[in-house]
């Protein structure tokens, strides 16, 4: 992979070897001119949420325009231009209904949850979302070292020294490209079962509000050479380094690094309880969740009083010991 960067022809901008167009201005890169395959596609149904920034083309049938991200019905109707179109697309497996029946599950979950969460949320809105992600591949070279107790027989010391070296092959490395979920948020999502990945034209995505790539490739790169470090170096500790071990090292090369854009099931959806809203993903392939909600004070209230009480226990038993102590030895 080289470092080498263009420059753009309409306004001079830097652009990296396998950005598809200008991310400042949009015109298409100078090397992807000359190639065959479509690297772009135009939206006619753009639209930008004046509330939280978010692009999307929003389905051919949609009766009203609100942005399923924030619930803002405040959108701008944005002029066609050219956006990075996906490789492949993960179509939806959950459906609505088990959606549904998924949030009620996850959110009566958890002893600071409100006990009566799950009967009182009312599902504000949901709105089954392709969702764009980059996805990675590498290959890794690594050299480690380490220092374990694990000593052989006679040795004079207390630790022994260890190395090696290890190379693996990573695909399917996972980087949200939304504009309005935050990083946190599309890496909770994971993982999906990208086997089960299809072309865009066996997917309608016309009746489907589809967001647009808001993380260029150059920016993405950097967090997936992150998730392929923390990958690798989970892999050593579980398969070479020994348990009782201090001063773990990794000297990790990534190549042939490649990327290629997906678009990627999500159920938005936003629940409301007691005048408060909040919002809750699905992974519509697997059903995975994560969300917000509200805390039990009256649960906490209780958990901090029973603290406080066995605090106060403890103190008086131990000042009743020390005078206790102090009588016996007078």
């Amino acid at each position: 992979m080289s470092d080498l960067l263009e420059k753009c022809t309409v306004c001079g901008g830097l652009i990296d070897e396998e950005d598809l167009f200008c991310g400042n201005c949009g015109t298409e890169a100078p090397h992807r001119k000359d190639t065959h395959a479509p690297t772009t596609t135009i939206s006619t149904h753009s639209f930008t949420c004046s509330g939280c920034g978010a692009a999307m083309s929003y389905s051919a049938e949609a009766s009203a325009l609100r942005c399923p991200f924030c619930g803002s019905t405040k959108l701008e109707k944005g002029k066609d231009h050219k956006v990075i179109a996906p490789r492949r697309v993960l179509p939806f497996n959950v459906k609505e209904a088990d959606a549904q029946q998924i949030l009620r599950e996850a959110i009566g979950k958890g002893f600071w949850r409100p006990p009566d969460l799950s009967e009182r949320a009312v599902i504000k809105n949901m709105v089954p979302v392709y969702v764009p992600y980059w996805v990675f591949a590498a290959d890794v070279f690594t050299y480690w070292t380490a220092d374990t107790s694990q000593t052989p027989y006679g040795a004079s010391g207390d630790w022994y020294p260890l190395s090696g070296e290890h190379r693996a092959r990573y695909e399917g490395v996972l980087v949200g490209a939304s504009g309005a979920l935050t990083p946190n948020e599309t890496s909770q999502l994971c993982p999906f079962e990208m086997e089960h990945a299809v072309p865009p034209d066996e997917v309608d995505l016309d009746h489907f509000t589809v967001e647009q790539f808001n993380v260029a490739r150059k920016y993405a790169r950097p967090m997936a050479l992150s998730g392929l470090e923390s990958l690798e170096r989970r892999s050593i500790d579980a398969k070479f380094v020994p348990q009782n071990s201090r001063n773990v090292q990794a000297n990790l090369r990534v190549q042939n690094m490649s990327s290629e854009p997906m678009l990627l099931p999500v159920w938005i959806m936003a629940y409301q309880y007691k005048e408060q809203v909040y919002r809750f993903l699905i992974n519509g392939q697997t059903g995975k969740s994560t969300g917000q909600g509200p805390v039990s004070y009256q649960r906490f209230m209780v958990v901090l009083g029973t603290v406080v009480a066995v605090a106060l226990a403890i103190g008086i038993i131990a000042v009743l010991c020390g005078g206790i102590g102090g009588a016996l030895a007078r």
